[in-house]
């Protein structure tokens, strides 16, 4: 059995890639409204695997205040688009403040506000490299669903807070959130459609890729 990775390890791993002040601002903004965005070690995988994919086009859903859209948007190509949704206006508001902090052209973010389930199904078919779902947990098998009808074959759909606070793994927790991010697992890992994997970054950052087949 493997050893249990210690705090220190888990920190020093999380911090590895160091966030810069537009960032650290980015978080200041969220902490003031009530929004918990991904983790710092989040953010280095969501960027990485925009730029591994050469993300042109990448849909997340629940903006916050852009922490983890400018971490995608880092990652991926120059003249890549970022659709974001997100219920409440003011976050978005505050997520632009962020982009434009960090320079990036508004033709680069298009901001949605509104319900991800409201959204979604208006977004074109097989058109997106990356999916990001950080909204309602109690929805996320529906994001899953919406997701495999927006990506390209070869794309990346991924979710935070695949641990939810340590209790996804804890058969004792049978809230309905917690259920409903522990079926997602379930639902993910079972799909022979996708390649998955859960990442033990921040909250859980469960991954996976649309596979190749012969109609795609």
């Amino acid at each position: 059995m493997t050893t249990p990775i210690k705090p220190a390890s888990w920190t020093y791993a999380e911090e590895f890639v160091a966030e810069d002040d537009i960032l650290t601002a980015a978080r200041a903004r969220a902490d003031e409204v009530g929004v918990v965005p991904i983790s710092s070690g989040g953010g280095a995988a969501l960027r990485l695997l925009a730029s591994v994919l050469e993300a042109r086009a990448v849909v997340e859903i629940g903006t916050g205040t852009g922490v983890s859209g400018l971490w995608l948007l880092r990652g991926m190509r120059a003249d890549g688009v970022l659709t974001t949704v997100d219920i409440e206006a003011e976050h978005q508001r505050l997520a632009k403040e962020t982009f434009t902090d960090a320079g990036i052209p508004a033709n680069r973010a298009r901001t949605i506000a509104g319900a991800g389930l409201d959204v979604l199904p208006r977004l074109t078919d097989g058109h997106y490299d990356l999916v990001f779902c950080d909204g309602d947990k109690r929805e996320y098998a529906a994001y899953l669903a919406e997701a495999l009808r927006l990506l390209r074959p070869g794309g990346i759909v991924a979710f935070d807070n695949a641990l939810w606070h340590d209790r996804v793994a804890d058969p004792a927790q049978r809230d309905e959130e917690t259920v409903a991010v522990r079926e997602l697992g379930r639902a993910v890992a079972e799909n022979e459609s996708l390649v998955p994997a859960l990442l033990p970054v921040g909250d859980g950052l469960l991954v996976a890729k649309k596979v190749w087949t012969p109609e795609t």
